[in-house]
């Protein structure tokens, strides 16, 4: 089998040398204020069950902490990695071996001091790092040993742990009053006269509808700058920066290109300007726009105060 093997380049510290002594010790897994004790994706492993270990390491990634485990320090550095298997819910193992117990595993892999973190793929170890990493370094190294095990086919789970439930499946939407869903099926035909004649017979019916008010204006958006031509009508924009026609067509174009400040600030500036029929067009189109924006939007209720203001 040939493996893509991690290659986590870890630079930690923390490990302790096998010959040293006078440490800090701390009570034996599962005791109080030691290590958590084996269970679901922890295991701890000995020299009679390891082969059975690289037996499952066929069908399940193992990780392997060589480690003292009655070692104070490195009993903290265990339980964090057993919380951080944990985390990714039953697709690694962690084996747990102490090298003081069982000295024969530790010498097959070679090692210097502990911690020491092996992984086991289809029965091959992987040397990932020497010493306490912090958690972030370990879930990189930890993901590589995933990404690895997947390319050769171990993808089995540690029995007992299940598939990560599934996502709720969203609530079914509501059902659109059939004026809406005509209005939709016309729009997806690209027939924008029956679309706009589906809205406005809704907005008879019913004048309070706010959806059909803003399906409208997003319609005759759609209508009035389907056909326009871009570089036409910012030239004539900008030659004519009074000119109601240029400066609603322009700032079509600027909303239907998502530059909402452009088009709300370009008809803003000029309502002072003109007066009469004029000032309620354009009062008429910022409405629309208000209405395809939505309520919500954080620049409709500047846009409103301000338009407000230069009518009265």
């Amino acid at each position: 089998m040939t493996q893509s093997m991690p290659d986590p380049r870890l630079d930690v510290r923390g490990a302790v040398d096998l010959s040293s002594f006078g440490r800090p010790t701390a009570p034996p897994p599962g005791a109080p204020g030691g290590a958590p004790a084996a269970s679901g994706v922890v295991e701890d492993v000995t020299t009679e069950t390891f082969p059975a270990l690289v037996d499952r390491s066929r069908e399940v990634p193992v990780v392997a902490l060589l480690w003292i485990a009655t070692d104070e320090a490195i009993a903290r550095f265990g339980a964090l990695l057993g919380t951080i298997v944990e985390s990714y819910g039953g697709r690694l193992l962690l084996a747990r071996i102490d090298v003081q117990e069982h000295p024969t595993i530790g010498q097959a892999f070679q090692v210097q001091g502990v911690p020491t973190v092996v992984a086991i793929l289809g029965g091959q170890p992987v040397p990932l790092f020497q010493g306490a990493a912090d958690e972030a370094q370990v879930r990189e190294v930890l993901d590589q040993v995933l990404t690895a095990a997947e390319s050769n086919g171990i993808t089995g789970r540690v029995a007992g742990t299940g598939e990560p439930e599934e996502a709720e499946a969203p609530a079914p939407e509501p059902e659109l009053p059939p004026l809406h869903a005509a209005a939709y099926e016309a729009i997806e035909s690209g027939d924008l006269d029956a679309a706009i004649a589906a809205y406005s017979q809704a907005l008879k019916e019913d004048p309070r509808d706010a959806q059909a008010a803003a399906g409208l204006a997003n319609v005759q958006l759609l209508a009035r700058t389907a056909s326009a031509n871009l570089a036409e009508v910012r030239d004539a924009a900008a030659q004519r920066p009074d000119d109601v026609d240029a400066q609603l067509a322009a700032a079509d174009l600027d909303l239907a290109g998502g530059h909402v400040e452009d088009a709300l600030g370009r008809l803003l500036d000029l309502v002072p300007r003109v007066g009469g029929d004029e000032r309620e067009t354009l009062r008429l189109r910022l409405l629309d726009y208000f209405a395809i924006l939505g309520q919500e939007d954080p620049r409709v209720g500047p846009a409103r105060r301000r338009l407000a203001t230069a009518l009265y």
